[in-house]
Formats: C-alpha cells, structure tokens, sequence
C-alpha cells in the first residue's frame, strides 16, 4: 500500500506545522535603538569632563615631579658647594692656630722705642711683614680674622672668659678680647676669647 505523499510519516511534522520551529529561536542581529541627541550630548559632556579631570590630575603630578627634581638638583649643588667650601676646614683650624701663635710672638715683643736695638725694631718689621701676608692669603681663601673689640657680645662668635663692671664700656660690650674670632667663609672655626663689660653695682648710701 502506498504512502499518501500528502500525509506525514508518523513522529514527523513539516517547518510548517512544528510550533517550536516556527518559534524566533534564531533572531536577526537588530540595530540598538539610537540614543536621543540630547543623551548623547549629556555622555559626550561627562567624557569631555573626565578627560579634563584627567589632564589636570597629570598636569599636577607633572608639576610636582619637575619641582621635586628641581629641589633635588638645588640641594646637590648646595651640598656640592658647602663641600668644597669647607673640606679644608680641619687644615684651616691649623692654621689658625699658627697665625695665633705668630700674634703671640708678636705681641711678646717689646713696643718700639727710640733706643732700642736695630735687630729688634727689624725682627718686628719681618714677623708683621710674615703676619700680614698670612692674613692676606687666608682671606683669600675665605679664611678671615676679626678683633671683637669694642663690638656688642655675639655668642655665636665670642666665648666669654670673664665680666668685668665697666663705666668707660656699655654693658655686654666686648672690653678686651685675648683671641680673634676666626671664619671659614662665614662658618665659625674658632671663637673669641673675650672680657665683657658689665654695669658697675651703685655705691651703698
């Protein structure tokens, strides 16, 4: 008996009738809607914003990296300078000290007198002559010498070694200084050693 060619075999539907291949299981790609222009100006706004945001957070982080690397290259060469400005300073202490013991040897000569022996009057003319071409050469490198003498105490450059009362001298005024103070281009190598005034105590009626 032959099949019926309209009829379906058993189990079997054509696409027509089967309900589940009928169904969207394999939907056409469909465009997304087109946002309104005034939402698409609002998110191309926040992005402007952003972007701003941003720069200026890498702007700022720029600015202050060039600064710190600007302090770092002004303290280098501050350290660079101060070393070479006072790597000599344990040698400048010894000199110092000769040139103070040169001021002693002077000092110990007698002052010039009309009849004093020629050998003295030309022994104190070559130690002030050697004298003073050693100050000259210390200056010149920023070695300096300073008599506080009749100057106002500084504690940063003068040590008091004793106060005496004075009327001729202002209280706290330098009245005798036994050593010079002594600068390596500004920074104390050795203080004054100096007698300070002070006011006298009034009478007792």
């Amino acid at each position: 008996m032959r099949n019926d060619p309209d009829q379906t075999p058993s189990g079997m539907m054509d696409n027509e009738t089967d309900p589940t291949l009928q169904q969207d299981n394999f939907p056409a790609d469909a465009a997304a809607p087109e946002l309104p222009i005034e939402q698409r100006l609002e998110a191309a706004q926040a992005r402007i914003a952003e972007l701003e945001a941003e720069k200026e957070e890498l702007r700022d982080r720029w600015m202050r990296s060039e600064a710190e690397i600007a302090n770092v290259r002004a303290r280098g060469r501050r350290e660079v300078d101060e070393t070479r400005q006072y790597a000599v300073q344990k040698f400048a202490t010894d000199v110092v000290e000769a040139a103070e013991n040169l001021r002693r040897g002077l000092s110990s000569l007698p002052p010039p007198s009309p009849g004093e022996p020629e050998i003295v009057g030309k022994l104190r003319e070559g130690f002030e002559g050697v004298e003073r071409n050693l100050l000259a050469v210390l200056e010149r490198n920023g070695i300096r010498r300073d008599d506080p003498t009749g100057a106002s105490f500084d504690p940063n450059l003068h040590q008091a070694m004793a106060e005496q009362p004075s009327d001729a001298h202002p209280p706290g005024t330098v009245m005798q200084a036994w050593t010079s103070a002594w600068t390596l281009n500004g920074r104390l190598l050795k203080p004054a050693m100096v007698v300070v005034a002070k006011a006298t105590t009034p009478a007792s009626a």
